[in-house]
């Protein structure tokens, strides 16, 4: 699969482009055949929500027609609402908060898709995330973009590994603005366009009553950090760990969601400084490795140094990650993560070299 090529050579290989009518895939396509790779385009069509879809569709087609590429259309919206949608209101639905994005890239994008490429004569798969990869031999490491407001690997710990020799992110090495500043030099149409913030496919929603509607509501007692009943909620299962809205309260300044009953319906609450938001580990459940060298010292060792995020906008933290008994994070002394139960657990090394993930069960204090 992974053929040496440069630019003496006769036989250009081929890449699938994953174009969802976004500035950042169309300059990864741009990019790629600026470097002489014979690509292809193509959209995915998922569950959307808002509507939007229709018009990306058309802005991937414009930038394909600009570029002068094959352009496809893949229908996954049964397959999505399966895989993805479904996964979201189970898991909300039992009391945990499920990560989509990571869903959809390691089922989606780099699982359906990424098993189209075959079929198109394609060698390689592409996408528009703020990410590097590097490929050394059978050696193929992730690492964070160079944009640390855009870096997105948090959300690419779960894809297979099989996948990894196949993998392009032509983007990760440049910030946002000069991304830009190539679309518009370029004359991309979508050069301009503005950034998409909703849920992968789903779209940019009210996430809270997009919950609602498939969920309902069921009103609970908000208990303190002393015990006492203090506000109302509308059912735990719509919140989540380190959340401070959507709830009431008869407390003076923001409160936050520490730990929650699902059976009994019950949030609990605590100011932001209280004991009960420091974390000293975090018990890990299903994981993926995606670095050989980590997970050979996890079975030698049984630990390894790392740095890890819980929330995809939260800086690193020093940790240890353990494997006695199922894998656990531990921290040197409690830190303020508000890890929830479902949510993803994202390792790292210190030259920010994605080391793989897992989704998280439980927090120790």
């Amino acid at each position: 699969m992974n053929r040496i090529w440069n630019r003496y050579t006769t036989l250009k290989p081929k890449v699938l482009v994953a174009l969802s009518g976004g500035v950042d895939s169309s300059v990864a396509a741009l990019l790629l055949k600026k470097k002489g790779y014979s690509v292809i385009g193509a959209f995915i069509r998922g569950y959307n929500v808002d509507g939007c879809q229709d018009r990306d569709a058309r802005d991937a087609a414009a930038v394909a027609r600009t570029l002068s590429i094959p352009f496809y259309v893949f229908d996954f919206e049964k397959e999505y609402k399966k895989r993805v949608v479904d996964y979201l209101l189970t898991g909300y639905r039992e009391g945990i908060t499920p990560n989509p994005d990571v869903v959809c890239n390691r089922e989606i994008k780099f699982g359906l898709l990424y098993d189209q490429i075959a079929s198109l004569g394609a060698e390689y798969i592409a996408s528009g995330h703020y990410a590097r990869i590097t490929h050394w031999g059978h050696t193929h490491r992730i690492y964070q973009g160079k944009d640390e407001n855009k870096d997105q690997t948090y959300f690419l710990w779960d894809i297979n590994k099989a996948v990894l020799p196949s993998l392009l992110f032509p983007i990760g090495k440049y910030k946002k603005e000069k991304i830009r500043r190539i679309a518009r030099e370029n004359a991309i149409p979508t050069a301009d366009k503005k950034d998409s913030q909703g849920v992968c496919f789903l779209g940019q929603f009210n996430f809270r009553d997009f919950l609602k509607e498939h969920l309902g509501t069921k009103e609970g007692s908000v208990i303190d950090e002393k015990g006492a009943t203090i506000g109302v909620h509308e059912g735990t299962h719509l919140y989540t760990i380190g959340q401070r809205h959507g709830f009431t309260h008869d407390r003076p300044g923001p409160l936050y969601v520490v730990s929650k009953n699902d059976t009994t319906n019950t949030l609990y609450v605590a100011p932001f400084d209280h004991t009960s938001t420091y974390t000293s580990e975090i018990v890990l459940g299903s994981s993926n490795i995606l670095d050989t060298q980590t997970e050979y010292q996890l079975a030698k060792k049984g630990e390894v140094p790392v740095y890890v995020k819980t929330r995809y906008r939260q800086p690193s933290l020093a940790a240890t990650l353990v494997n006695r008994e199922g894998l656990s994070v531990v921290f040197s002394s409690p830190v303020q993560t508000f890890p929830a139960q479902g949510q993803s657990c994202v390792f790292y090394n210190k030259k920010g070299q994605l080391l793989g993930g897992a989704r998280i069960i439980d927090a120790r204090s």
